[in-house]
């Protein structure tokens, strides 16, 4: 690098005057020298008008001149320099060097709620140079503590905020993206409200309560150009992916149905009414769903009820049909016939939903999807059977089979599996610097979410339902239609 002489501002045709000082506005300009080298660290300083690289050994010295065009050495220079400006020594790291991410060009995250899935999948982001998760925000003061002590100790350091209610974080003009990990009453309408606030989002499955709130989701991201990554991450695992491939490449023939199968769902039993502990804001935990007494076996529980989840077949199952869509390419459409049967808790239980169930689902092309509920947590699995063969992967083990066997011979072995989320972090990391769609965007689980809410209307109302993708509504069926939304309780409204 060589400095030279700043071209001089206009004046009646008259030279600078020699002897004259420096102007401190114009009295440096970089360009590049290749004559000189370097080694070793390279602190920056940063000088009024320009920025002047300072090393710790030189093989050879710089070859500098002055606004009266004399030579000077280095002594003479910073002699100058010291005279005209004040100098700081930057570290590497804020100017993005020695491997680090430049303060100005990192994601601000913020986590929403600090769960069991929060605390898995909190490292994953942190581990990217391009994401700074500054604080942490839960509605209870144990897990609140919980996730803070965990950015710290990532980061070593103390500088995690702890935040007790989101509508601070979302009124936060610092904090670019929000990781919401909330039960599934406050994913959808915690996305909304993100969205307005002008943070990218992304968000664990199942990502709404309702239908209409999943359109809801998708409009607000679209109309506030959101960057909205859903948590369905085995589009990004390699297993998953090459089942894609083989299906769209008509290695197994023509698909005709999808097999999903996901566990069996528990017996809640009643526990005592009592008061919420101290620290835990249970008003705010509750969201939109309806009031109801504090209950830890609805609080530990909430995935069995109707007014906070839908059960397994949606808590599991959406990953399935997500994955059905993607695999299919019918991810802006789905299903228009559904029929199934389901078992419920027995009389005196205290959970609702399903704890087994079947429901058959069917495209217009006659592809058929059988959403399975039944058996052990670790017997889940996704089949694609076509007329000329079969791709199944195993969800616990990440095992894939097929027939005829000669198909895995063309899988590249990755030991990747849907554990592991840094691929599909990646993605949303790539789309927000792009302002581009990531891999699951709005538009593609709300249609898989769509699937898993009609089947459990379809459930509820016990009788077949036809289903109009496009249109989103159930033709001439009124009473299935009054269950596509629901009343949010006051005040917590998108």
């Amino acid at each position: 690098m060589r400095i030279e002489p700043a071209p001089a501002r206009p004046t009646d045709g008259a030279r600078p005057v020699r002897g004259t000082r420096f102007d401190r506005e114009r009295h440096l300009r970089i360009a590049p020298e290749p004559v000189r080298a370097y080694e070793g660290a390279q602190p920056t300083a940063v000088a009024s008008g320009a920025t002047v690289a300072l090393r710790r050994r030189w093989r050879e010295a710089p070859r500098t001149m002055n606004n009266n065009g004399k030579a000077m050495n280095r002594r003479r220079f910073l002699q100058a320099a010291g005279r005209g400006a004040t100098v700081m020594i930057v570290a590497p790291s804020v100017l993005g060097r020695a491997g680090a991410v430049a303060p100005n060009s990192r994601i601000v995250m913020a986590n929403m709620g600090h769960g069991n899935r929060a605390s898995a999948i909190i490292g994953h982001f942190m581990q990217f140079p391009e994401i700074h998760m500054k604080a942490v925000c839960d509605c209870r003061a144990d897990r609140l503590q919980k996730g803070v002590e965990r950015v710290n100790a990532f980061y070593g350091n103390r500088d995690c905020e702890a935040l007790r209610d989101f509508r601070e974080l979302m009124a936060r003009p610092d904090i670019d993206a929000v990781f919401i990990a909330t039960g599934n009453r406050w994913h959808g309408l915690g996305s909304i409200w993100a969205a307005k606030a002008g943070k990218d989002v992304y968000c664990e499955k199942p990502t709404t309560l309702t239908v209409a709130e999943g359109r809801e989701l998708v409009e607000t991201c679209t109309r506030h150009g959101t960057v909205y990554q859903a948590g369905h991450q085995r589009r990004s695992v390699d297993s998953y992916r090459f089942m894609k491939e083989v299906v769209r490449e008509g290695l197994i023939g023509r698909v005709h149905t999808v097999i999903m199968q996901v566990w069996e769902g528990p017996v809640i039993q009643p526990r005592p009414y009592e008061e919420p502990p101290a620290g835990f804001d249970y008003d705010m935990w509750l969201g939109q769903t309806p009031w109801r007494p504090f209950n830890w076996a609805h609080v530990w529980s909430w995935q069995y009820f109707w007014d906070t989840a839908e059960g397994i077949l949606t808590d599991m199952g959406c990953h399935y049909t997500d994955l059905m869509q993607f695999t299919l390419e019918t991810d802006d459409t789905g299903p228009v016939e559904f029929e199934g049967w389901a078992e419920w808790p027995p009389p005196g239980a205290y959970s609702e939903t399903p704890v087994r169930a079947e429901v058959r689902c069917r495209y217009d092309n006659g592809v058929t999807g059988i959403l399975q509920q039944r058996g052990g947590f670790g017997e889940r699995f996704i089949r694609f059977v076509g007329d000329e063969g079969w791709i199944q992967v195993d969800d616990e083990t990440n095992r894939v089979t097929a027939a005829p066997a000669s198909i895995l011979r063309k899988r590249s072995i990755l030991n990747k599996s849907w554990a592991d989320t840094g691929g599909h972090i990646r993605d949303w990391i790539q789309a927000i610097r792009q302002r581009t769609k990531p891999a699951c965007h709005p538009e593609t689980t709300h249609r898989a979410m769509t699937i898993c809410q009609v089947a459990n209307i379809c459930l509820r109302l016990g009788r077949p339902l036809r289903w109009d993708p496009a249109a989103e509504r159930f033709p001439d069926d009124e009473e299935a239609n009054r269950m596509l939304a629901r009343a949010r309780r006051t005040p917590w409204h998108a």
